[in-house]
């Protein structure tokens, strides 16, 4: 009979406890999504949901630890109980960091060496990579003939290079070229103004 006793007492000190609640924040009473609830002894433990709310099995001598980032970790050992499931609320402390005094003494550049190391550095170009390449200018048909010789300029003191030009064969060709580039140059500038004419109905006195 005692024997059975001593069972039935060790059968209740290992019993499953069914934790379940929620975890909010103390000062804003607003839930902490993703605090972790870990089970003290096997290290194994679950999440809270969107809403804070977590739900966790462990045994009645286990501790649950409860943290989130930016706040104090939290302990609630369960003591041996002997209900089958808990509901509770967990209210987690926001834990405030303070960063020390940083102060630079040595080691930092002036600020002329800094504006030299913005000045060495190589600037990406701002040209496309795949820019069109202009083709070359084009060649001429037929080969320029640089050593012409010029026409003499006409003057009262220079009465030769006058007769020279009336009456020489390239004084003739030269005067031959003229009146062509005329002939074409009087005969663009009709076209440019038929052309322009077509966009008036009565264009009479500008032919």
């Amino acid at each position: 009979m005692p024997l059975l006793l001593v069972l039935l007492g060790a059968s209740a000190v290992t019993a499953q406890v069914r934790v379940t609640g929620s975890i909010t924040d103390a000062t804003t009473r607003k839930p902490v999504p993703g605090a972790s609830v870990i089970i003290q002894r096997t290290r194994q433990g679950v999440v809270a949901n969107f809403d804070g709310d977590f739900s966790i099995s462990a045994a009645n001598n286990d501790t649950l630890i409860f943290r989130a980032v930016g706040f104090k970790a939290q302990r609630m050992p369960l003591g041996g109980t002997g209900l089958s499931q808990l509901i509770v609320q967990i209210k987690l402390q926001q834990d405030t960091v303070q960063l020390g005094e940083v102060r630079v003494t040595e080691g930092r550049p002036d600020r002329a060496a800094i504006n030299k190391a913005l000045r060495n550095i190589k600037r990406p170009s701002t040209a496309p990579t795949s820019a069109v390449k202009r083709p070359p200018a084009p060649k001429p048909l037929f080969p320029v003939d640089s050593t012409a010789p010029k026409a003499p300029t006409p003057t009262l003191a220079s009465p030769i290079s006058l007769i020279y030009e009336q009456f020489s064969r390239e004084g003739k060709q030269r005067q031959k070229m003229m009146e062509i580039q005329a002939q074409e140059n009087a005969e663009k500038a009709r076209k440019a103004r038929q052309q322009y004419n077509k966009n008036f109905k009565d264009n009479r006195g500008y032919e």
